[in-house]
C-alpha cells in the first residue's frame, strides 16, 4: 500500500490552470498532489548570440523554489549569489524537453523564456514543471500566431513528464516526496504525445535494475503520460492547429 492509498499505476490528482499570471504571454499553475508549480512564458524578439542569424528561435528555462516550498526554509539562490547545481541541472532538463516539442526553425528569431517557480514541493517538481511548461509555452506561441500567423504548425506534438520508481522490484508511478526519499530506483520521463521519448533519466540509487524492470518502468510511464496528455487536451481552449500531432 502506498502512503496515500494509490494503486502503483495511478498518478496523483492533477489540475492545470491556464492563464494564471495576468501579465505573462503564457502561464500555467499545475497542482499535482501536494506539488504546486507556477510556470510563466515570456516572448522576446531576440535570440542568444549562438542562434543569431540562423533564422530559428530558442527556448530557455529557469527553475527555482520559494524558500518555504519545502518543510524547512531554504535560502533564496539570489541571496546566496549563485544557483545550486541541482537548479541548473533541472532547468537544463526542462529547456531541452521543451525545445524538443517545437520546430525551432518555424518559430523565427525570437526567444521564449520559461520561468518555473515551485510554490510547494511534494515530489516530482521537475516533471510537473515540464508538463506545465509546455502549456505556458503553447499559450505564448499562440499569442505570437495571433499577431503573425505561422505558415506551418510550430509544434511537433504535446509534451508531458512524470516520474517512476522501483521499490523492492515493484514499479510505482508518480512519486510523492515520501516515496522518493526512500526509493531504490528513480526515473524521470518526458514524452511527446506522438509517443516519442524526449528524456529518460534513470538512477539506481539503492539497487540495480534489470531490463525487464526497465520495460515495466516505461510501461508505467506511458500510462501516466497518457493521462497527463488527456488533461492537457482538455485544458486547450484554442490554437490546437499549431500542433502537428
Amino acid at each position: 500500500m502506498r502512503p496515500d492509498g494509490r494503486a502503483r499505476d495511478e498518478i496523483r490528482p492533477v489540475t492545470l490552470e491556464m492563464g494564471y499570471s495576468r501579465w505573462a504571454e503564457g502561464s500555467c499553475l499545475i497542482r499535482q498532489g501536494g506539488t504546486q508549480v507556477l510556470v510563466t512564458a515570456t516572448v522576446e524578439d531576440k535570440v542568444p548570440p549562438f542562434v543569431r542569424g540562423t533564422g530559428q528561435g530558442w527556448i530557455q528555462a529557469e527553475y527555482a523554489m520559494l524558500p518555504r516550498a519545502t518543510q524547512e526554509r531554504t535560502h533564496r539562490e539570489s541571496v546566496r549569489g549563485r544557483q545550486q547545481g541541482r537548479s541548473i541541472e533541472i532547468q537544463r532538463l526542462i529547456g531541452r524537453s521543451l525545445r524538443a516539442s517545437l520546430h525551432l526553425n518555424r518559430l523565427g528569431e525570437r526567444s521564449i523564456i520559461v520561468d518555473c517557480d515551485v510554490l510547494q514541493a511534494d515530489g516530482g517538481t521537475r516533471t510537473a514543471a515540464i508538463t506545465a511548461g509546455f502549456m505556458a509555452l503553447w499559450q505564448a506561441v499562440h499569442q505570437i500566431h495571433q499577431k503573425t500567423p505561422f505558415e506551418k504548425p510550430p509544434f511537433r506534438a504535446r509534451l508531458a513528464a512524470t516520474s517512476v520508481g522501483l521499490k523492492k522490484g515493484e514499479g510505482l508511478l508518480d512519486l510523492s516526496y515520501q516515496e522518493d526519499v526512500d526509493i531504490d530506483v528513480d526515473f524521470n520521463l518526458a514524452r511527446l504525445s506522438s509517443g516519442a521519448w524526449v528524456e529518460m533519466q534513470g538512477t539506481g540509487e539503492h539497487a540495480a535494475f534489470s531490463r525487464q524492470q526497465l520495460n515495466d518502468v516505461l510501461d508505467l510511464g506511458d500510462l501516466g503520460l497518457d493521462r497527463l496528455d488527456a488533461l492537457q487536451q482538455e485544458a486547450f481552449f484554442e490554437g490546437a492547429s499549431l500542433i502537428e500531432a
